[in-house]
């Protein structure tokens, strides 16, 4: 018997479920061999109202179309491109007519931020006065075009601009993905084979750097042999202690690192890197518990088999998907417990155009990190960071100032980036690394001064403006 006391959350194991999708109208006739084939789920990803139609038939009423299509022309900033693997995972036990269904689907935690509907936008703050397209400033740090170098020994490289699908909340809206009403995109403009010469040509000459990020978008884009060709020519650099690998579609497309061509070029870089005492890990990107299947876990365990160090989880924490505790944890154990991912970081939402309704304030973040703490093992434990704009990432708990009426954290920094050009003595004192950089709370969770501060400052000619920073502990 389980004597186990009354816990605030009681963990209770439960294996991994592959939603049935004959379940669903349009692919009632897929089969197993299908379902498992990485082309045919490329082939049938859905993009628009039309391919949504046919696969759920009479399911979906008419209300969630129109509401996708007002998002689409006036909120969201990335088109829709969702792999059957991942939409499969979305209301997988709706009772199975439209009404129910089509409430259901609307409340899936997994299509609140992989196919936004404007009902899902807050009415008032849709968008914070200070949202950016490119809210980390990542193409201001590019030391060649895609190559991000924002830390002292680290970058990031972004080989490409796609992925297999296409997340609401994506950080990297102002690049990746095809232009929507609201956002003409960026392009990346060398070829990519040039590209990827400039990013090992400054590698090269910049031995500090010894732990890099291949990302882009997404790496089960790039072609296979031109991916391994970047790696091991990576993997020839002294230099280069850690590499860490990229991929969403570990969770959203797990059948792409199942394919056996695949997974044998994964398995000759892991040799080398282990020959050459070098750190390969994967890092994919899941949200809800339901987006953990058996297919995910296969996929894991095959680049482990590999011999990739780790693979490793970084989340994005979201209201009405997984900003509480028990649906914190329930999806910390199904990776780590199930599926052989590492929970790793969960960020706070970036504060991007129209994403306020995503969006935490920083005392939930707080909140939430303690309240996992002692169930799952330390180094299962991840750690909630904010990616505050200048600075980095930065655990929750380590503002150093906190209004919380007007919802701004403030933020120190250890080590310069790209954009601080100017001599540290034109600042005066420790320069760059005395400043406070702030972060922002959506405004909808703040109090009604706080509000009205905000409400103020979007009405501005100039546009918003943030106060001095000043020592707010007091205020915490």
């Amino acid at each position: 018997m389980d004597r186990q006391l009354a816990q605030p959350y009681q963990y209770v194991r439960r294996e991994l479920v592959e939603p049935d999708w004959r379940r669903l109208p349009g692919w009632r006739e897929v089969t197993a061999a299908q379902w498992r084939d990485a082309q045919w789920q490329r082939a049938h990803c859905v993009q628009n109202e039309r391919q949504l139609r046919e696969v759920f038939g009479s399911l979906l009423e008419d209300r969630f179309y129109r509401e996708l299509a007002a998002d689409q022309a006036e909120f969201a900033t990335m088109s829709v491109l969702l792999p059957p693997h991942m939409l499969n995972t979305m209301a997988a036990d709706a009772a199975l007519e439209p009404g129910a269904f089509t409430e259901a689907f609307l409340t899936d935690p997994v299509r609140r931020y992989m196919l936004p509907v404007r009902s899902d936008r807050h009415p008032e703050w849709p968008n914070h006065p200070l949202a950016a397209r490119d809210s980390l400033h990542e193409a201001q740090m590019w030391a060649v075009e895609g190559l991000t170098h924002r830390y002292p020994t680290k970058v990031l490289a972004e080989l490409l601009s796609t992925c297999p699908q296409y997340c609401g909340h994506c950080t990297r809206m102002d690049l990746v993905g095809r232009s929507t009403p609201q956002v003409a995109k960026a392009r990346l403009v060398l070829r990519p084979a040039d590209r990827e010469e400039q990013m090992l040509d400054y590698l090269k000459r910049t031995p500090s750097v010894r732990d890099v990020v291949v990302s882009g978008g997404d790496l089960a884009n790039v072609p296979w042999p031109r991916l391994e060709s970047f790696l091991l020519r990576l993997l020839e650099l002294g230099s280069v202690r850690d590499i860490r690998l990229a991929s969403k579609s570990v969770v959203g497309l797990p059948q792409h690192w199942l394919q056996p061509k695949v997974l044998a070029g994964v398995e000759r870089v892991a040799r080398l890197a282990a020959r050459r005492s070098v750190n390969l890990a994967v890092h994919t990107h899941a949200n809800h518990v339901s987006s953990v299947t058996p297919l995910v876990a296969e996929a894991a365990r095959a680049l482990l088999d590999a011999g990739v160090r780790d693979v490793r989880n970084q989340g994005v924490l979201m209201r009405g998907v997984n900003a509480t505790p028990a649906a914190l944890l329930d999806l910390c154990f199904a990776l780590q417990g199930e599926a052989n991912i590492l929970p790793y970081y969960f960020y706070l939402c970036d504060v991007i155009p129209n994403a306020e309704h995503w969006r935490l304030p920083l005392s939930e973040a707080q909140r939430l990190q303690e309240a996992i703490l002692g169930y799952l093992p330390g180094y299962a434990t991840p750690r909630l960071v904010a990616d505050v704009p200048h600075v980095g990432k930065r655990w929750v708990h380590q503002a150093v100032g906190y209004d919380r009426v007007r919802g701004i954290s403030y933020w120190t920094k250890n080590y310069r980036t790209a954009l601080e050009l100017r001599p540290l003595e034109a600042l005066g004192g420790d320069g760059w690394l005395s400043r406070r950089y702030p972060y922002v709370d959506p405004v909808d969770t703040l109090p009604a001064d706080g509000r009205a501060w905000w409400a103020e400052q979007a009405a501005r000619a100039d546009g918003a403006q943030l106060p001095e920073p000043v020592d707010l502990l007091e205020n915490s």
